[in-house]
């Protein structure tokens, strides 16, 4: 199958993130008012755990389940595994963790070389710049996370 073009792919993604701040307002609510949270300070590790846990739930079961979540379905994207079916358990979670590459670098040099907030913004978005060209020139035009798993994205059929 010929690779899809990464336009195409991070169109999905931006649309993905629409429907991500969704799920994350929601869950993020939630444990708010399980815990009586009254300001963003009060449990805010265990909050950021929670949503990444929430986030995890929803991309690894979409993934396993028909390698589709619904932006990937409005754009005929999906994720298949070596064999072309759905990835596994393992390996949908494996993608979701190497997933986080897009944003861990540049966020964990903040405090440790303690940039501010503009000049963090600013690295992220070179870092996002830089993966998005690195997929460009990869074999099958895969992001880095997709090599690191062993999936693909290919273009669903109608």
């Amino acid at each position: 199958m010929p690779p899809v073009t990464v336009r195409r792919r991070l169109a999905a993604l931006l649309y993905e993130s629409v429907l991500l701040f969704g799920v994350i307002f929601v869950a993020g609510l939630a444990f708010s008012l399980v815990l009586q949270q009254r300001n963003g300070y009060t449990h805010h590790r265990l909050m950021a755990a929670w949503i990444a846990l929430v986030a995890g739930v929803y991309f690894v079961g979409l993934w396993h389940r028909g390698g589709q979540t619904l932006p990937m379905k409005t754009w005929r994207l999906r994720v298949s595994g070596p064999d072309g079916a759905p990835p596994s358990a393992g390996r949908a979670t494996l993608r979701y963790f190497a997933a986080w590459l897009w944003f861990l670098p540049p966020l964990a040099l903040h405090p440790l070389l303690n940039l501010t907030v503009p000049h963090t913004l600013a690295l992220a978005a070179a870092w996002f710049a830089l993966y998005v060209v690195n997929a460009r020139f990869a074999p099958g035009r895969q992001f880095l996370h997709d090599r690191i798993a062993g999936t693909r994205i290919v273009a669903a059929p109608r």
